[in-house]
């Protein structure tokens, strides 16, 4: 018999109640529970970091968290970054106008990554960014692109 364990929690400002399985991924959560699609799930094993959350403040990989550890907590998915589909916010406009992105799967990750460095770090070096998406992975751009989006988006904040 699979229990259920009722979990509460805040995503993208909204509250949430529901009794999930004690396997069910917060991936799976976010994904197929409640359809924020913009998280996606690429290796299954934390490596990609397509499906980064923050979580409390902090990048967290929704692959490698079961729903129920995120009970109490507060979640921000890429969703959360904008007022609405037509009004993107400063880090998702400067990724848009120096093609920081080309097919897209890795952009909600590195974007939800990104958010608490920018935030520790209002006026990181190339080389600082770099590192901060090290952990981030894109078969498309070459991060060039990313990399002068990040730095597009800093001296936009910064001027």
């Amino acid at each position: 018999m699979n229990e259920k364990h009722n979990i509460q929690l805040s995503i993208n400002g909204s509250q949430y109640t529901a009794d999930v399985e004690a396997r069910l991924l917060l991936s799976d959560f976010i994904r197929h529970t409640l359809g924020l699609t913009g998280t996606h799930v690429g290796c299954e094993h934390g490596v990609c970091g397509a499906c980064t959350v923050i979580m409390d403040g902090h990048a967290v990989r929704a692959c490698l968290m079961f729903a129920v550890q995120a009970d109490g907590l507060e979640i921000m998915t890429v969703e959360g970054l904008s007022e609405g589909p037509e009004k993107l916010n400063a880090l998702q406009e400067a990724f848009r106008e120096a093609h920081g992105l080309q097919c897209g799967f890795c952009t909600p990750g590195i974007l939800m990554s990104l958010i608490p460095f920018l935030k520790n770090n209002p006026e990181p070096t190339e080389q600082e960014i770099r590192y901060a998406l090290s952990g981030n992975l894109c078969r498309c751009t070459g991060y060039q692109h990313i990399v002068d989006a990040v730095l597009l988006y800093v001296e936009r904040k910064n001027s």
